[in-house]
Order: C-alpha cells, then sequence, then structure tokens
C-alpha cells in the first residue's frame, strides 16, 4: 500500500504534551486513523524512531506521519476535467451541468469519479474520490476533492462556499430564508418546508435583474439535499429551469443554480486558497 507522508513540527506550547494528544489537539488526526497509524510499519515517527503515542513530545521535534492511501475503486472511464485549482492533497474541478459527481445506479460510467480515476491511473497516482462538497447532477460549478482521508477531514467543515444562483421574478433586498427542510413524503429525492425538517438556513443577496429574472448571490449556514432549490421555491421565486421545484424551462433546461467561489485554509500549509469558477454560458444568457 502506498503511504503519504505528513510532516509537524511541535510548537513550543505543545512542549512536554502527551503524544497521543498532541495528535489529536494540533494535529487533528482523528482517534480512529490514530489507532490506524499505529498499526503501520513506521506510522507515526520521531527522529527516525517509533513515536508512541504514550511518549512527550519536546518542542521543535519532527513528528512525520504515513498515512495510508486507499485504493480508487471506480472504473476509469476517459473524459473531459477542467482543473481549477490542484496540489499534492486537494484537486478542484469546475463541473459542467451535465455530470453527476460520482457514480450512482443510473450513472456508472460518465461522472466526474470516473474521469478523474481515468486521470489518475494515466499518472499512476491512487486516491480514493473523497468530494468535499457534492453538487446534483445538473448544478454546475466548483468540487474539491481531497486526495487522502486526513486532508478530507479537514476540509469538511472549514470550507467556505457561494453559489450564484438566477431565481424567476425580481428580488432587491438581501435577505435570509430560514425554513427547515424535510424529504416530501411519497417522493425519494424532492424535498419540501416543514416544521418538522432539519435546520435550514440560506442567505442571499441580489446581484442584478432583468425584467423576469434576479441573479443571487447565495451562502448556506447549512448544506442539505436541494437546500437553495427547495428555498426559494418555498418564498415564490423558484430557480430558473428548476421544474421540480416550479420553476419554467422556457429560458434554460437545467436549474440555474452555480457553484462559482470556494475558500479555505489549506490543512497542510496553512495558506488560505481561493477558487473561482465563471458563469457558464447558459446562465449568463438568463441574464444578458
Amino acid at each position: 500500500m502506498e503511504h503519504k507522508k505528513l510532516e509537524f513540527t511541535v510548537p513550543s506550547e505543545c512542549d512536554g504534551m502527551n503524544a497521543n494528544v498532541f495528535l489529536k489537539k494540533y494535529c487533528k488526526v482523528s482517534a480512529r486513523m490514530i489507532t490506524r497509524l499505529k498499526r503501520e510499519k513506521d506510522g507515526i515517527i520521531r527522529d527516525e524512531k517509533i513515536l508512541r503515542t504514550i511518549d512527550t513530545v519536546r518542542a521543535g521535534d519532527t513528528i512525520i506521519l504515513s498515512m495510508p492511501t486507499d485504493k480508487n475503486e471506480v472504473i476509469p472511464i476517459k473524459g473531459e476535467l477542467n482543473i481549477l485549482y490542484e496540489d499534492d492533497y486537494i484537486i478542484a474541478l469546475d463541473k459542467p451541468s451535465d455530470t453527476p459527481v460520482h457514480p450512482t445506479k443510473i450513472h456508472q460510467t460518465d461522472t466526474l469519479a470516473n474521469f478523474l480515476a481515468y486521470r489518475q491511473q494515466r499518472r499512476g497516482e491512487s486516491f480514493t474520490f473523497r468530494a468535499i462538497n457534492r453538487l446534483d447532477k445538473d448544478t454546475s460549478g466548483i468540487v474539491v476533492v481531497a486526495k487522502d482521508r486526513y486532508t478530507a477531514h479537514q476540509l469538511f467543515k472549514n470550507m467556505n462556499k457561494t453559489y450564484a444562483a438566477v431565481c424567476e421574478g425580481i428580488i432587491v433586498e438581501k435577505g435570509t430564508i430560514d425554513k427547515p427542510i424535510r424529504l416530501l413524503e411519497d417522493h425519494t429525492i424532492q424535498r419540501t418546508t416543514a416544521p418538522d425538517g432539519a435546520p435550514s438556513v440560506t442567505h442571499y443577496t441580489p446581484i442584478l435583474h432583468t425584467d423576469r429574472h434576479t441573479l443571487l448571490s447565495i451562502t448556506l449556514e447549512t448544506g442539505h439535499t436541494h437546500q437553495i432549490r427547495c428555498h426559494f421555491s418555498s418564498i415564490g421565486y423558484p430557480l430558473a429551469g428548476d421544474d421540480m421545484y416550479g420553476g419554467s424551462l422556457n429560458f434554460i433546461t437545467r436549474q440555474a443554480l452555480h457553484c462559482d467561489f470556494v475558500s479555505f485554509v489549506h490543512p497542510i500549509t496553512g495558506k488560505f486558497v481561493e477558487i473561482k469558477s465563471e458563469l457558464p454560458e447558459d446562465i449568463k444568457d438568463l441574464i444578458n
């Protein structure tokens, strides 16, 4: 099995700290991963020697974790990828509106995961496809994929996303939709707002409008399936092209929703990363 090395230097404030506490509190390594590393050959090393979790770390120590990489089981299929950002730990892709993120029963070979698996194969790489944010098949925009379990764990709740959407009707003031969401009865995918749903909060700011549509910038406090689509339908402004939630197909043939901005502090380098994606042509046509 291949391994990826993660290196940490013990800061002065952690001098004398128990190694297990240092790994959890400072390095943000989960208890499950620590257990797994202890079973790996040279899983946790200090000065070329095994560091036990009961040992004490000292300021200036270099701790090296040998993170096992999982094999990618997705079928490699040649396909187009638009890469917005990449390093040894993260790759960000610009997803077209007609492409699923990962394989499902009815989409086994035409997903971002398949296309990325093909690229990995050609480059001699192997990592499990871990999408940190998942977009509906017909939603376009940025999908961030972590190349290892540790990076995925760090990014999962520490990534900021902004969406661009075009709704039907004219909205002139920014606002917040705070309505719980749950699955619609007798449906497997469609959502509805209801008092017994999961808490869901959507913030929006109008950017510009035509005589029938409004371009919005949207951020989410919660990230539930179909949250934006369901929320805007619930206030009488369904997304253009979103016929599941009452939108018209007259001007665009899919929901006018696009993840256009993502930012995060890089879990390994500590640098602030910003990733942007241009509006696709079908959404531009709506607002021009």
